[in-house]
């Protein structure tokens, strides 16, 4: 008789074609009011954990959590909570780092980049 019900043997079998990482920090952009809107899943993380940078029109979001401190033995029978460093680029042209604003709740991290209006260098060359 087995212990464990033989659906987990299929989870395990299927888990192995699904990349860990594809599940992370998963994102959706949309435009809104003239500004960039960013909603990022960040969960079991904290806004400490959680670092923003700004560089050559990239915007970079890094979220970084080392196990825990209490290393107490454990035997697990299954471990799927993971720990580490995960991160997110985006490139969105001419920012304005000052502007962005951001903020982190219930693991849901919501970014607002307005957008800046490219420069219209357009010239109009009479044909001679």
């Amino acid at each position: 008789m087995d212990l464990i019900p033989r659906r987990f043997y299929l989870d395990d079998f299927f888990d192995n074609f699904i990349s860990k990482e594809d599940s992370k920090m998963k994102c959706d952009i949309y435009e809104k009011n003239g500004d960039y809107h960013i909603e990022m899943e960040i969960p079991g993380f904290n806004k400490e954990d959680i670092n923003i940078e700004v560089q050559d029109g990239y915007l970079k979001i890094t979220a970084e959590k080392s196990e825990s401190e209490n290393k107490e033995e454990k035997n697990y029978i299954r471990r799927e909570r993971s720990f580490g460093k995960y991160q997110r680029s985006f490139y969105l042209g001419n920012l304005d780092a000052n502007k962005i604003e951001a903020n982190f709740k219930d693991g849901i991290l919501n970014i607002i980049v307005p957008k800046i209006e490219e420069e219209k260098n357009k010239k109009i060359i009479d044909i001679k």
